[in-house]
C-alpha cells in the first residue's frame, strides 16, 4: 500500500486541496493576463486616435495605417488646417473730402471692382444750412480688405479708421456639426416613413420629420449668414465736406488761443441764432401780455367808478 493513501485507499484532505489551489491560481493568472492584453489593446487604440485631427486625416487619406509613421509634410498640412480660422471683421472709416457725393460714387466703384458690394448708401446734398455728406455701408471681400482700405483712404483726409475682428471658428464648427446631425436624422426618418406599415406610425414620423426639416432649414440659413459675414467684411464709410469735421486738439499756446477764439466766435454765433429764433415768439408773448394788462386795468377802473 502507498504512503499517499490510507488503508481504505482515500487521499488525505490536505493533498486534495493542493491541486484545487493550483487550479485556482492558474485561473486567476490567466484572467489577469487576459485583462492585461485588453488594456494593452485599448492603450494602443487610444494612442493611434490621439493624433492631431489634421495629421490623422492626412495619414488616413494617404492610405496609412494607424500604427504607421506620419510624414513631416503631412504634419505641416495638419497644422495649416488647424491654423485656418473663421474671423468676422467689421470697422468704420471717416474721411474729409472736397465733394462727398462724388467721393461716394468713387468709393462704390472701388468696392465693386474689388468684388464687393454696397449694402446701403445715404447722400446729403449741400444746402444753405448744412454741408454735403455721405454715408455708405460697404461689404468688402475679406482677402482684399487691406488693399481696398488703402484705396479708400486715398479719396481724402483720414479722420479715423477703426477695425474689429471677431473669431467665430467654434461657432462655425458647431453649426456645421449640428447641420450634419440633422441631415442624418432627416434621412433616417425618410427611410422609416417609406417602411411604415400603418397610419399611426406614418403620422408620427411625418410630424417628427417636419420638425427636423424646419430645424435644418433654420440651421442652413444661419450658416449662410455666418459664411457671408466671414467672407465679406463690413465697413461703414463716412464722408464729410472740408471744414465740417472738428480739427484735433491744440498742441501749443498759440493754437490754443486760436482754438479758444474760434470756439468763442462759434458760441456767439450760436447765441445770436438762438436769439433770432426766439425773437418772434418773444414779440408775440409781449403783445399778449400787454393785452392782458390792458384788460386788467380797464376792469379795475370800472370797479372804482361804481
Amino acid at each position: 500500500m502507498s504512503n499517499s493513501a490510507d488503508s481504505n485507499g482515500a487521499v488525505p484532505a490536505g493533498r486534495r486541496q493542493r491541486p484545487l489551489r493550483l487550479t485556482r491560481r492558474v485561473g486567476v493568472m490567466g484572467t489577469l493576463a487576459l485583462i492585461g492584453l485588453l488594456l494593452a489593446g485599448c492603450t494602443a487604440l487610444g494612442s493611434s486616435s490621439s493624433l492631431a485631427p489634421g495629421v490623422r486625416s492626412e495619414s488616413m487619406d494617404a492610405g496609412t495605417e494607424p500604427g504607421e509613421m506620419v510624414a513631416p509634410g503631412d504634419a505641416v498640412a495638419g497644422d495649416a488646417a488647424i491654423a485656418d480660422r473663421s474671423v468676422i471683421t467689421t470697422g468704420s472709416v471717416s474721411l474729409t473730402v472736397e465733394d462727398p457725393l462724388r467721393s461716394a460714387e468713387n468709393a462704390a466703384t472701388i468696392v465693386e471692382e474689388a468684388g464687393g458690394r454696397v449694402d446701403s448708401r445715404t447722400e446729403t446734398p449741400e444746402t444753405e444750412n448744412q454741408s454735403a455728406s455721405a454715408n455708405l455701408t460697404l461689404r468688402i471681400p475679406a482677402g482684399d480688405l487691406d488693399r481696398t482700405l488703402d484705396l479708400l483712404r486715398a479719396l481724402g483726409t483720414v479722420n479715423y479708421v477703426s477695425l474689429n475682428a471677431s473669431d467665430v471658428t467654434q461657432q462655425s464648427q458647431d453649426l456645421d456639426a449640428r447641420i450634419t446631425a440633422l441631415t442624418t436624422s432627416v434621412d433616417r426618418l425618410l427611410t422609416l416613413m417609406s417602411q411604415a406599415t400603418n397610419t399611426t406610425d406614418l403620422i408620427a414620423i411625418e410630424s417628427e420629420l417636419s420638425t427636423r426639416q424646419a430645424e435644418l432649414e433654420g440651421m442652413k440659413s444661419q450658416r449662410d449668414y455666418l459664411t457671408d459675414q466671414i467672407e465679406y467684411s463690413t465697413v461703414g464709410l463716412d464722408l464729410y465736406s472740408t471744414g465740417t469735421v472738428a480739427p484735433g486738439a491744440p498742441d501749443n499756446f498759440w493754437t490754443g488761443i486760436v482754438a479758444g477764439w474760434n470756439t468763442l466766435v462759434t458760441a456767439l454765433g450760436a447765441l445770436l441764432v438762438g436769439v433770432g429764433f426766439a425773437l418772434p415768439w418773444l414779440a408775440i408773448l409781449a403783445l399778449a401780455g400787454g393785452i392782458v394788462l390792458l384788460i386788467v386795468r380797464l376792469s379795475t377802473r370800472k370797479g372804482k367808478a361804481t
